[in-house]
């Protein structure tokens, strides 16, 4: 088999990690580049010419479906979607992309994906799979079809651990914690590391089950046990177990409306 060139596109550090070490072990497989976001997902297809992309769907500021848009159907190269959007919303995909990988997802989903690419390519039907993604993307009008599909929140966050990646369930993280370009995510006496912003989880956490009281803080919110007012006007949330944690003043009404309490009590 002639040597595939593969470029990996995941907002995700860990995301882009995942693919890679799997591809690694394959012999006709050359990682070409990997991008971050969508401006160097483009960027990266118009200047290396990859054969398959490993494409993100849910990126801020640009989709990978925006991606799609930008560099155009009939230029696309062959694509795995990479999402965590069920299954069942994935069936607006099916005709976008060769295969698509819902996250977390095992090793063997994923060698279904790359053997099915592979196929597609064996058979040259590579301009077959650009026809159908440049009719879904006629269909779909200006708005992304990702714009169509009901917006999900998180239900579970990859972390790496020993050279593994794991997938925590959100319902069981206590808080986050800032530090520094890291998130630490608190689940009972156990703290995982993950390269995330704060504003980035805050955004794909369900707001009503997680609230962000500070900015380096996102908390559960059916472990909040009391507030505290302090000297200076300073506040502190308790959480079941304990642990208190600093809240800021421009977080502290939204946290009391949610507590039922009437600002200032």
């Amino acid at each position: 088999m002639p040597v595939i060139r593969v470029l990996i596109v995941d907002d995700e550090s860990l995301g882009r990690l995942r693919v890679a070490d799997l591809l690694r072990a394959k012999t006709d497989v050359e990682i070409v580049g990997e991008a971050a976001d969508g401006d160097s997902a483009v960027r990266a297809i118009r200047e290396l010419g990859p054969d398959l992309v490993f494409l993100d769907v849910q990126m801020p500021k640009k989709s990978g479906l925006d991606v799609v848009r930008e560099i155009g159907a009939e230029q696309m190269p062959m694509t795995i979607f990479v999402t965590a959007f069920d299954r069942y919303a994935l069936e607006a995909f099916d005709v976008a992309a060769v295969d698509y990988l819902v996250k977390p997802f095992d090793d063997d989903r994923f060698e279904h994906a790359f053997l099915r690419a592979r196929r597609v390519l064996a058979l040259e039907g590579v301009e077959r799979a650009r026809e159908s993604l440049l009719a879904m993307l006629s269909a779909s009008g200006p708005a992304t079809v990702a714009a169509a599909v009901p917006a999900r929140y998180l239900e579970r966050i990859a972390v790496e651990m020993k050279g593994q990646v794991k997938p925590i369930p959100v319902e069981q993280i206590d808080y986050i914690a800032a530090a520094g370009p890291y998130a630490e995510l608190h689940v009972g006496d156990r703290r995982y590391v993950i390269r995330e912003a704060m504003q980035t989880l805050e955004d794909r956490l369900d707001p009503n089950l997680f609230m962000r009281v500070h900015r380096s803080v996102i908390v559960r919110l059916d472990l909040v046990e009391a507030l505290h007012r302090g000297g200076g006007g300073d506040y502190e949330l308790q959480m079941k177990g304990g642990v208190r944690l600093r809240v800021s003043r421009s977080r502290r009404e939204s946290l009391e409306r949610w507590l039922g309490l009437s600002p200032h009590d």
